[in-house]
């Protein structure tokens, strides 16, 4: 028996289960984003490299795919069905982007919702070290220009 959702977190202390999943059971939405640039972000909680790389990234996609994301987001949901008919490749830092272009082109019905943001417990293996700030801003930014 397969989900109807799959529901997945990055373990950075974001506890608004019930928000991200709020619009798929409610709304009947393909995929929600939980954007932490749109929610209340507690002080030193996200980088500066956090910061420039959502920009950045967002604002590419925006431009080349017409999207209106904000954040590459700490939390998503998506419809089961919806995922396995994206067609998915990508297995590591690539994957939140793929998602969100991928989606965008199928046109599935998509919403971010405001999640807040705390400090993280512990050392982030992509923002917290100098090698996977560079190893992951390559490869989302790779992903985006395929």
């Amino acid at each position: 028996m397969e989900p109807d959702i799959l529901v997945l977190l990055d373990g950075d202390y974001t506890e608004q289960l019930l928000t991200v999943i709020g619009p798929i059971l409610k709304q009947d939405y393909d995929m929600v984003i939980g954007s932490r640039a749109r929610g209340k972000r507690e002080s030193g909680s996200m980088t500066m490299q956090q910061v420039f790389g959502n920009w950045l990234a967002t604002s590419f996609m925006k431009v080349i795919y017409k999207t209106d994301y904000s954040d590459l987001g700490s939390s998503r949901v998506i419809k089961w069905d919806k995922l396995k008919s994206l067609g998915m490749i990508d297995q590591n830092y690539g994957w939140t982007i793929e998602i969100k272009i991928k989606a965008a082109k199928a046109g599935l019905k998509t919403i971010e919702v405001p999640v807040d943001y705390r400090k993280r417990i512990g050392l982030s293996k992509v923002s917290g070290t100098i090698k996977g700030v560079i190893v992951a801003g390559y490869k989302i930014l790779l992903t985006i220009w395929r």
